[in-house]
């Protein structure tokens, strides 16, 4: 089940891939499509989860070789022009940014948590290595929460109200609501809390993911964050699991199953 759990996030970014820049606002929409592919968010997933192997500290030192090292190994994964020149610098600094990029790669921390402070701690180191910004900060511990509160077997009503209550988003609205007018939003505030309605919407994880990308706008990253909430909950359909594996490079995937591994066993330091 762990593997399914790790690759909802993954597969959330690739069937969102190619929607990103050209958005749909149907749940009708071919899933895999000429083009799709992995972008930023599975490769920074995946960064977080080998920093969460390798580094016994957790320090955001460590973090940053992690997500440099994986980043400058796939440089054309779509980042966006502030993250890229920091995936580069000699010495990178955090840049005060509410992107969601903070929200996209946090999932491997909920997976991992073994309490809900640790998750949120975990969650908060994760962004202000680049995304520092309280509101960056506020959307990775956002989601992080949810994918920890799912995985120990909450109900969507306590998810919703512990999200609505510690992070002040409003979750009462509905997708039929959000979409006419919903436009492409690359902030925390203006994605995550769309990213947990689809969660808190659908009744399947094949059903959250085309509720995700249904919206527009920065799809990729809408359909990771709600994917890996959605694949605590809901098993992926094997068609998904199998044709998302594939399309990972073995780099990605050799991380992806270690950590896997280690997460099942226990074993992380």
């Amino acid at each position: 089940m762990e593997n399914v759990k790790m690759l909802g996030a993954l597969a959330g970014d690739i069937i969102g891939s190619v929607y990103e820049f050209a958005n749909t606002k149907s749940t009708d929409f071919e899933l895999f499509p000429v083009g799709a592919t992995f972008t930023d968010d599975s490769v920074m997933t995946l960064a977080v989860a080998k920093w969460l192997l390798e580094d016994e500290s957790r320090s955001p030192w460590g973090l940053i070789v992690a997500m440099q090292e994986l980043g400058r190994r796939h440089p054309g994964a779509g980042y966006g022009g502030h993250f890229y020149r920091w995936l580069f610098a000699e010495e990178p600094q955090p840049y005060n940014s509410w992107g969601n990029g903070a929200g996209m790669r946090v999932s491997p921390v909920g997976l991992y948590a073994k309490t809900l402070d640790e998750a949120l701690a975990l969650a908060a180191v994760t962004a202000s290595v680049s995304h520092n910004h309280p509101e960056g900060v506020k959307g990775a511990q956002a989601i992080a929460a949810s994918v920890f509160l799912c995985k120990e077997g909450k109900s969507k009503q306590e998810i919703k109200s512990y999200v609505e209550r510690t992070f002040g988003y409003n979750l009462s609205r509905t997708i039929a609501e959000i979409r006419p007018d919903y436009s492409f939003d690359v902030s925390c505030q203006g994605s995550v809390p769309e990213a947990i309605i689809t969660f808190l919407e659908g009744n399947s994880f094949e059903e959250i993911i085309r509720l995700a990308i249904s919206l527009g706008g920065d799809s990729d990253t809408i359909g990771c964050m709600a994917g890996a909430i959605a694949a605590c909950r809901y098993e992926i359909p094997l068609y998904i699991a199998e044709r998302c594996d594939k399309i990972l490079t073995e780099d990605l995937r050799e991380i992806k199953d270690a950590f896997i591994d280690s997460c099942a066993e226990d074993k992380l330091p």
